[in-house]
């Protein structure tokens, strides 16, 4: 019975084990790291206080754990939200892959080559709030999206690199577009230029997301919401903008409203 028990702890620790690793497989290498670090000592000093038997520090710890976890989730949302995407008893064969999918895919592939060559760039995606002031007064596209097409208006030897790109429903309507500058850049750092700052400057005024590629350093930013995101990793990149521009409560309803289409035939 005794051995029983024992092979019971050694599997719940093996499992747990596997959790942890899959979960810290999205945060490896990433700015998002810092904090799950310092969520560890956290718990590292709740654990300390209550074997120590500091009734005090032990309450208060407990106390700041329970706002602690709340704030752990909204911040690691977009990594979670992936984390828990890929749960499946299906294989991989059997997922299925949207459109959307395919676009973030060529995507990211795209920006993440970029700035492998540390070519710079500047993509604003728009959102609810519609960027059709801006892109009136550059180069009109309205071109279907292909990593190519992306990567080839951001060659150094063309006349459109200069300026961002504007992304549209997976279109690429503009090109060589003049953005506005943030007035507060005291969170951009001394190595970040005028694409930065234009681009948090339009997060400040609209929902659009905007990526952000460093030609000095070859990191990749991310801009929404007046809050300048720095050294995105690929897997959080993704999680990013498939979490804004892909929910599944957006995907629900447009299948309602195909199902309902379909009753009117």
């Amino acid at each position: 019975m005794q051995i029983f028990s024992s092979l019971i702890s050694g599997f719940e620790v093996i499992i747990i084990a596997i959790i942890l690793n899959y979960l810290l497989s999205f945060f490896w290498n990433t700015k998002s790291m810092d904090l799950v670090w310092g969520f560890l000592a956290f718990l590292l000093l709740v654990a300390i206080s209550g074997f120590l038997d500091f009734p005090v520090l032990h309450k208060i710890m407990l106390l700041l754990g329970n706002a602690a976890v709340i704030a752990f989730i909204i911040i690691f949302q977009p990594e979670l939200r992936l984390a828990l995407s890929k749960l499946t008893l299906k294989g991989k064969r059997y997922r299925e892959i949207t459109q959307f999918d395919k676009f973030l895919d060529q995507l990211a592939n795209s920006v993440y080559k970029l700035a492998d060559k540390r070519i710079g760039a500047l993509i604003a995606l728009e959102n609810e709030d519609s960027l059709e002031e801006y892109a009136k007064k550059s180069v009109i596209l309205n071109a279907k999206f292909t990593q190519e097409l992306l990567e080839s208006i951001f060659a150094i030897t063309t006349p459109l690199h200069d300026g961002a790109v504007i992304i549209s429903d997976q279109t690429i309507t503009s090109a060589a577009v003049i953005l506005p500058l943030a007035e507060d850049s005291s969170q951009l750092a001394k190595t970040m230029g005028t694409r930065h700052r234009a681009g948090l400057g339009l997060s400040h005024i609209t929902d659009s997301v905007i990526i952000v590629i460093s030609e000095e350093t070859g990191k990749v930013s991310i801009a929404r919401d007046g809050i300048m995101t720095r050294g995105v990793k690929i897997d959080r990149f993704k999680g990013i903008i498939k979490s804004i521009f892909n929910p599944p409560n957006k995907i629900n309803i447009r299948n309602k409203f195909k199902f309902m289409e379909w009753l009117k035939k």
